[in-house]
């Protein structure tokens, strides 16, 4: 299955927090929209696993992705070495997007940072002829996305470049609580970590309220680059 948009958290809620406006609006305008999860976030404070596993497939639906799936790399251990940049080419390939969205190229949690360069590499080296993979017994041909980009996370990095989300924001919201193990539950007994407050949750909001309004728009979501971003005229901006 080809696929125009894929992409790839370090965690299970990463690519909700970072870009879930963002799929939601894509998806509305008929793209297809797939999401690789490289770990299965065992090391989260709150939840498990099994649970992370359950909430990231409601998500996935809420968000109307056609596809998840979960590589099950190991959670904080992970490493941008040969074993794992094969198993991206590989999904890479299997599904040919043309744009990739990936974790934040320097963050808080150390593996958004690391699973950012892995896949950023992975796209770069799925385009050569010479590295061989197979799936499922058939080879499979090389394939480089047009577009890696880089979706914003916990802090708060100047974006190259901001989508105007006005009107997803609440399927955002419903995709990252999807996650109810994970973020502000007054009830809750577990212990608090710095994503279960009630100012994290907000900040979901007023950070692309904040975007939005510098664009002139309600809400927005940022993304930065590792090559310029182009247009065909001065008036292909908005």
């Amino acid at each position: 299955m080809k696929l125009d948009i894929l992409a790839f958290g370090a965690h299970p809620d990463d690519v909700e927090l970072g870009s879930a406006a963002t799929i939601a609006k894509e998806v509305s305008l008929g793209k297809k929209v797939g999401i690789i999860d490289l770990t299965r976030g065992e090391l989260g404070t709150r939840g498990s696993a099994e649970l992370r596993k359950i909430e990231a497939t409601n998500a996935a639906k809420i968000l109307g992705a056609v596809v998840r799936e979960n590589l099950g790399f190991a959670d904080g251990f992970f490493t941008n070495d040969k074993e794992h940049q094969l198993e991206i080419i590989k999904m890479i390939r299997k599904y040919q997007p043309d744009i990739v969205l990936c974790n934040a190229i320097d963050d808080r949690h150390i593996d958004h940072g690391k699973g950012s360069k892995l896949v950023s590499d992975a796209c770069f080296l799925s385009g050569l002829q010479k590295i061989e993979t197979e799936m499922d017994g058939q080879s499979q041909e090389k394939w480089r996305p047009k577009f890696v980009y880089h979706y914003i996370q916990w802090k708060n990095i100047e974006p190259d470049f901001v989508v105007d989300v006005t009107g997803f924001i609440d399927k955002k919201i419903d995709a990252v609580m999807a996650y109810s193990s994970q973020f502000f539950d007054p009830d809750s007994k577990e212990p608090e970590t710095p994503i279960t407050s009630k100012n994290f949750t907000d900040s979901i909001v007023y950070r692309a309220r904040d975007l939005g309004r510098l664009i002139g728009a309600d809400h927005a979501e940022g993304f930065t680059v590792e090559r310029y971003v182009a247009v065909d005229s001065l008036d292909k901006l908005i």
